[in-house]
């Protein structure tokens, strides 16, 4: 894990170039929504980068805490959104810096491939919405370009739709669904290898 921070270290001050290479607006659409984000909520952005899902939840007129592995990210991030209604957080390896029923909404884009232990990280994530909040997570379909690991430290080459379904609902999460953002991933090797990989968009709501 230690790798995958230095690598978004390395690479925050490119990072929303990269970004729209990889995939378009219509995953924060997606993830959005899907949170049901309102005014006056709390929401956290699990792995915020450079602020692509944290800004539209900020424009939804909530209190956006961002979490990211990266302390160069977290500096980016910060530059560009730092006087709006933001606060960021440095994860670590082991744990997720929220507290249990302190948010009503978690999104997490392109995160849940870089965790340890992907089950166990939803229900961190699980633990930290008050009842009836939502978790929404967009990430990789199951795909076979192992080039990510090495290249950007993927540590999973994405997901199967019914594991996450499963995870969510062994987290206590109920209205669980996992569909598709009709968005594409889009990175590209060193070596020039292009892959293209469709993108799940997963949401659970916490029992009241």
């Amino acid at each position: 894990m230690s790798d995958t921070r230095e690598y978004f270290d390395n690479v925050a001050g490119q990072w929303d170039q990269m970004r729209r290479q990889f995939f378009g607006d219509g995953v924060r659409r997606a993830a959005i929504a899907a949170a049901g984000i309102r005014p006056g909520m709390t929401v956290a952005d699990i792995g915020t980068g450079t602020g692509f899902l944290a800004e539209a939840a900020l424009d939804a007129g909530a209190h956006v805490i961002g979490v990211d592995l990266s302390d160069a990210m977290l500096k980016q991030v910060t530059s560009r959104l730092g006087e709006r209604d933001l606060e960021t957080r440095q994860s670590t390896v082991e744990s997720l810096p929220l507290a249990a029923e302190e948010v009503d909404a978690i999104v997490a884009n392109m995160f849940l491939h870089h965790a340890e232990d992907p089950p166990a990280t939803i229900a961190q994530l699980a633990r930290a919405l008050k009842p009836g909040g939502r978790l929404v997570i967009t990430d990789a379909d199951t795909h076979t370009h192992e080039w990510l690991r090495t290249e950007q430290h993927d540590r999973w080459l994405g997901f199967e739709r019914l594991d996450v379904a499963r995870w969510f609902r062994e987290a206590g999460l109920e209205d669980v669904t996992v569909g598709d953002t009709q968005e594409i991933c889009c990175p590209t090797s060193n070596c020039g290898t292009k892959a293209a990989i469709t993108i799940f968009i997963a949401r659970g709501v916490k029992q009241m």
